[in-house]
């Protein structure tokens, strides 16, 4: 059988430009204070919004953040934080109770980063200032706080992944780097008040998103993805 993924003569012309802005997003923990252009944030997330979505329900709700509103909310966040406050997230994100394989690749990822920020097994307190870091936007200029109506179902949760991966492939394209946070949905009642949503809305997660700092070693990190043999199975004949 030919490799079509090896010969990318046989593709479609503009296949090279979708893989490099899919096969490019990491997320960012470090960001330059570079504005963003706001018709540039704008055009991207109008190409989000076409984002498939079971009859065609569109459940995505943005806020856009920056300048002394993120300088606020940013504050308040880190606060919450280093006094440990106790997280209210509105939603079960990770399982209840870690199993092999899950477990093993979460340690993983959490160790590279901090090994990469020659972090050490044990030090909590770096550890806490490490994770504080998303509260503080990772620096970047806007943040994108992304809310759902809470009385829709599992099946609007899955048309917001493909939106959300939308808004991040869509920014690397023009240039833009991204972080997905769900951290950011560990305080609502902080971000509620400072946006002024009511509670028929959850706070899904945000992205931090602006121009990489290439020069911090964090931006360094990338964690391991899967051989193609460990999810597909394939069923032919």
């Amino acid at each position: 059988m030919k490799d079509t993924a090896r010969d990318n003569r046989d593709l479609p012309s503009g296949f090279q430009a979708v893989k490099d802005a899919i096969t490019s997003r990491r997320s960012i923990r470090a960001f330059l204070p570079t504005p963003i252009d706001p018709q540039l944030l704008e055009e991207v997330l109008r190409i989000a919004g076409t984002a498939p979505s079971g009859s065609n329900v569109q459940p995505w709700k943005v806020h856009v953040i920056s300048g002394p509103a993120r300088d606020r909310l940013a504050a308040d966040l880190l606060a919450a934080h280093q006094a440990r406050e106790p997280e209210a997230r509105e939603y079960q994100y990770y399982p209840v109770k870690w199993r092999s394989p899950y477990i093993e690749r979460r340690r993983a990822t959490g160790w590279g980063l901090y090994g990469t920020l020659n972090i050490q097994k044990g030090d909590h307190e770096a550890s806490l200032r490490q994770h504080g870091r998303n509260y503080e936007l990772f620096d970047a200029p806007v943040v994108l706080m992304f809310t759902i109506d809470r009385d829709l179902e599992m099946g609007s949760w899955l048309d917001y992944g493909m939106f959300l991966q939308n808004i991040m492939v869509a920014a690397r394209g023009c240039g833009l780097h991204t972080c997905p946070q769900a951290a950011l949905a560990n305080y609502p009642h902080i971000i509620k008040r400072h946006l002024g949503i009511g509670d028929d809305q959850i706070i899904v997660c945000g992205i931090s998103i602006g121009y990489a700092d290439t020069r911090e070693r964090v931006n360094e990190f990338q964690p391991d993805r899967m051989a193609l043999e460990e999810f597909v199975t394939y069923h032919g004949d």
